[in-house]
């Protein structure tokens, strides 16, 4: 038995995916060869990801399509498979459109059997292309999040599994956000969440255009205004905060100006917040950084697309009607 199978012996690995092609390709290829337990989630492929998965020996989970697609309903289908045959220690989720790093998932093995308080645990995750275009370093900008102590991880981490299985897996009905909402009830049970200086995986986000950014703010603003409603307090400040300021620079101010010109021409100035804004933003970082000039631009841009997430959110709340998957590619 290789030596890594002898040490952590009891890991699974759960990969999502839609319609990936390649990216699922390497992110199979990804997975050490010393873990036993491979599953593959397919949410209604038509690339062929399905073969390909099979090809590459894991155990392939179809999600009905009758139900909605979402990563959260996808994760928890292979997780009862994973489990199928006895509950494995801990469980690796990765998205389809990542790489495993090859020394990751023994890394966090580790980790989590000398810190037996620690629920789950993530590393680095970077953009695979960032230099070609900007959406994809705004990508791997975000990716870049403090060490240590954490609230949240994305969608690649490694869980506990006993710990998964008590606070009942992630909430099928969000389309996005289902991460740091798994994460609160995880912390708010007592365990802790922790990132490490590690890198751990590849991200492909493949933006290419402004459509793509647009949705995938959209998407952020949405679970931005969920979050608010299902946990958002004093000691969880984020998705309230996060939610007013999109409504603030993408509604109020822009209502206050439309409002303002019935009185006074004047209140055109008021369109001076904006580069006033991304000013702000951008010296943060150093005003001669050129990357710091793109994250305040967009930054202040996805404000609108955020806000729309937010009323879509609120709208369909108010008819009790639920959400729409939201996919930028």
């Amino acid at each position: 038995m290789n030596s890594q199978a002898e040490t952590h012996p009891n890991i699974a690995v759960v990969l999502i995916g839609r319609n990936e092609g390649e990216r699922l390709i390497r992110c199979l290829a990804s997975v050490p060869d010393w873990v036993e337990q491979i599953v593959y989630v397919d949410s209604g492929s038509t690339d062929g990801s399905v073969a390909a998965a099979t090809a590459a020996g894991a155990r392939v989970v179809d999600l009905d399509t009758s139900a909605g697609f979402t990563a959260a309903r996808a994760r928890n289908a292979g997780y009862e498979v994973a489990k199928a045959n006895g509950t494995p220690a801990f469980v690796q989720f990765v998205d389809g459109d990542c790489e495993i790093n090859t020394d990751w998932i023994a890394t966090a093995a580790a980790y989590l059997t000398d810190n037996p308080d620690v629920a789950v645990v993530c590393g680095r995750r970077r953009e695979r292309f960032p230099e070609r275009t900007v959406y994809n370093r705004l990508c791997d900008w975000e990716w870049d999040t403090q060490i240590g102590q954490a609230k949240a991880c994305g969608g690649d981490a490694m869980m506990r599994c006993t710990v998964f299985e008590d606070v009942g897996g992630f909430d099928p009905t969000l389309i996005a956000g289902e991460e740091p909402e798994l994460c609160y009830r995880i912390r708010e049970a007592g365990w802790r969440v922790w990132r490490l200086d590690h890198e751990m995986t590849l991200h492909d986000a493949d933006m290419t255009k402004l459509s793509q950014f647009w949705k995938r703010a959209r998407r952020s603003g949405h679970a931005s205004a969920e979050a608010a409603v299902m946990y958002g307090s004093e000691t969880e400040p984020y998705p309230i905060v996060s939610t007013r300021r999109a409504l603030m620079w993408a509604v109020f101010l822009p209502a206050l100006i439309i409002l303002g010109l019935l009185v006074t021409p004047l209140a055109l100035l008021l369109l001076l917040a904006y580069p006033a804004q991304i000013l702000r933003l951008a010296k943060r970082d150093g005003l001669t950084n050129r990357e710091s000039w793109e994250r305040a631009i967009l930054m202040t841009v996805a404000k609108f697309p955020e806000a729309m997430g937010v009323l879509e959110y609120k709208w369909r709340r108010w008819r009790k009607r639920p959400s729409q998957l939201i996919e930028y590619k």
